[in-house]
């Protein structure tokens, strides 16, 4: 059995025992219980539903394994060929991870 969750503004697939990393969610604490209820589709042993555009009655329970994790390192890189004009960017994305507990459906 999975989900399609939305979480933060993006879709994952959930199932239980997985593990995912997610937008940092801000007053998220290690060891703590959240709830997902925005469920785009539910897969329960080959019967599929479909939300319009939530499942009803249908969550997704997590436990917050850890609040805050960064995320590999982005460099951007501009330049202006022939002006002399390099700059160089970094950014690292904070996540959070969970651990998927069960899905509700």
């Amino acid at each position: 059995m999975y989900a399609i969750v939305e979480i933060n503004g993006q879709q994952f697939k959930a199932e239980a025992g997985k593990r995912v990393f997610v937008h940092h969610i801000q007053n998220a604490e290690d060891g703590a219980t959240v709830e997902f209820d925005k469920v785009l589709l539910v897969d329960k042993d080959g019967a599929i539903t479909i939300g319009a555009p939530v499942v009803e009655e249908a969550k997704v329970v997590c436990e917050v394994n850890t609040s805050l994790v960064k995320g590999d390192k982005v460099l951007i890189f501009h330049k202006k060929r022939r002006k002399g004009y390099r700059k160089l960017n970094g950014h690292r994305q904070q996540l959070t991870e969970l651990n998927i507990k069960e899905v509700i459906a």
